[in-house]
């Protein structure tokens, strides 16, 4: 949240904040406030109004053409080849400005902020020469600076083939650094969670896992992977000559807009060189709020219901890369607030977020999870977050400091929410102890959504749909589903991703299930008695709106 400004503590608004207010498109507080928004991020006024949704470029670009008299160019049609005036690169990305073209004594300089000054001076120091301002749409300058300064279509052949050394000099070459800068973007870009740099004896591949499918990006000479491999060990602060073992670290990037994204960096000794994965960890794409997570208007009231209780345990139960650690850092940012003490242990912490006091786990120094959660019930704390709980001493604890007066989150690896009470009788926790301290288990699933731009409608026939599993009664005569097809807009016939739910609250009946031994399947139809979907049904509401298509469902509903 931000903090409020003042308006009484600021100096009065000059420039374009003032134009804004006398235009009547801002307020005067909020005038104030945007402008120490972008101040403390480093960036543009226009930039951060256009980021934060506050204000469109166009509008930004068309009033300060009135205001200045001048003509909005277009960056994107203009000849926008590298100008070189005597300044880094890394000027124009740090105060969005492109060089258009020069002369011996003016640098034609496009922005979208004519009225950043700052900006202005620092070019017109480096370059030495008089600065000609020409005014171009931010949102269309972002375009141009990723693709130019950030490396755009990689000509391979400028890269010189090495054999492995220990000189971490093989990994300076600008057309290297270019070609993983451009890399990163791009996976930032295209919402990538990770990035594969994988060399084979023949070929070299990297691929992106974009909405939980892996795709193929590049595919460069072989011989590139020894000074992608360098340079990413020493962007991560890794031991490069280190080829024999595997390595962890991590990468932060600056990006154009003044943000600075994390990669977790891993290496993995393969048979043809060293495969590394970049996990892409972008805390303003991971905190998408509750309304964004796909639940159902009872499933969130359900889960805003268990949230709001002083103690007891939530857990989230699913496969590798279901949208568990979203799902749970949703529910912390709900509970953030000065007045609530909040601890978070994870291996390793994947989104950082103030106002939570997280831990990263580390059994080479004895923290592993049990550990932390020890050391956490002795730092007074209200809210309490585990990654995962992996081994009985965890589950016991767990469940302890949940009846203790602690509200306590995490995950575990089950196929379904009524198989996290199996799960956690064969780590030992005792029945009385279960019913006593959950309060709701919710399993997820994550689908690709599909294209509004292009999905495709298909009539199937009813028997089909009775043996995907719908009901009889949601089966009508003309019915239509969607199915993916692809467009310039999304490439694949998807586009993002959506949270497919089954909550399975610890009522007085389901309680008294788990305290009498029931199995998983007693309890999920007493589950579904009591009005709550099953994942496969949650997954066929979500096919019947049109959000997903019916082989999507059926694919992460088997995992």
């Amino acid at each position: 949240m931000n903090a409020p400004v003042s308006t009484s503590l600021t100096a009065a608004l000059s420039g374009l904040g003032h134009l804004l207010v006398q235009r009547g498109l801002m307020s005067l507080d909020a005038a104030h406030q945007a402008s120490h928004d972008a101040k403390a991020c480093g960036i543009t006024l226009v930039h951060h109004l256009v980021r934060e949704g506050l204000l469109d470029a166009q509008t930004l670009a068309a009033i300060q053409s009135q205001a200045q008299n001048t003509p909005i160019e277009d960056p994107l049609v203009m000849d926008a080849s590298f100008v070189d005036i005597g300044c880094d690169e890394t000027l124009f990305i740090k105060h969005r400005v492109l060089p258009m073209r020069a002369d011996a004594s003016s640098v034609y300089l496009a922005m979208s902020d004519l009225y950043d000054t700052e900006a202005i001076s620092t070019i017109r120091f480096h370059a030495q020469r008089r600065i000609v301002p020409i005014l171009v749409q931010d949102d269309k300058l972002s375009v141009v600076l990723d693709s130019l300064y950030l490396g755009n279509d990689m000509q391979f052949d400028e890269i010189e083939e090495v054999e492995p050394t220990n000189d971490a000099s093989v990994a300076e070459d600008a057309p290297v650094v270019r070609f993983v800068q451009k890399l990163l973007i791009d996976a930032i870009r295209l919402k990538a969670s990770d990035i594969h740099f994988e060399p084979y004896e023949y070929q070299y591949r990297i691929r992106f896992r974009i909405d939980g499918m892996m795709q193929v990006m590049h595919t460069p000479p072989v011989g590139l992977a020894i000074k992608v491999a360098s340079y990413l060990k020493v962007l991560a602060h890794l031991d490069i000559a280190e080829r024999r073992r595997a390595q962890d670290g991590r990468i932060k990037f600056p990006t154009a807009d003044g943000r600075a994204v994390d990669f977790r960096v891993s290496t993995l000794p393969t048979l043809y060189g060293e495969k590394i994965v970049l996990r892409l960890l972008d805390s303003q794409h991971a905190l998408i709020g509750l309304d964004a997570l796909g639940m159902t208007a009872v499933q969130k009231q359900q889960f805003l219901e268990a949230l709001a209780r002083p103690q007891g345990m939530i857990l989230v139960t699913g496969p590798t890369g279901s949208g568990k650690t979203v799902t749970l850092y949703t529910a912390l940012s709900l509970l953030n607030q000065p007045e609530v003490n909040i601890l978070s242990c994870e291996d390793p912490v994947e989104i950082n977020v103030e106002g939570i006091n997280q831990v990263n786990i580390n059994p080479k120094v004895q923290l592993d999870f049990a550990d932390a959660l020890r050391a956490f019930l002795r730092q007074d704390p209200d809210v309490i977050m585990v990654g995962e709980i992996r081994d009985a001493d965890t589950a016991k604890i767990a469940t302890a400091a949940a009846q203790t007066g602690h509200l306590l989150l995490s995950t575990l690896h089950t196929t379904s929410a009524s198989e996290t009470i199996t799960r956690l009788h064969s780590m030992g926790v005792p029945s009385f102890h279960l019913s006593g301290s959950l309060t709701l288990i919710i399993a997820q699933r994550l689908a690709r959504r599909l294209c509004d731009d292009c999905k495709q409608p298909i009539e199937m026939p009813a028997d089909a749909l009775l043996e995907a599993g719908f009901d009889r009664a949601d089966i009508q005569d003309g019915m239509v589903l969607f199915e993916a097809a692809g467009c310039p807009k999304c490439k694949n016939g998807h586009r993002g991703r959506v949270g497919i739910f089954e909550c399975l609250p610890i009522t007085a009946d389901i309680a008294a299930l788990i305290l009498s031994g029931a199995s998983a399947a007693d309890i999920d139809q007493k589950n579904r008695a009591l009005g709550n979907d099953s994942l496969r049904q949650a997954g066929i509401q979500k096919v019947l709106s049109g959000d997903i298509s019916l082989s999507e469902m059926h694919r992460v509903i088997s995992q």
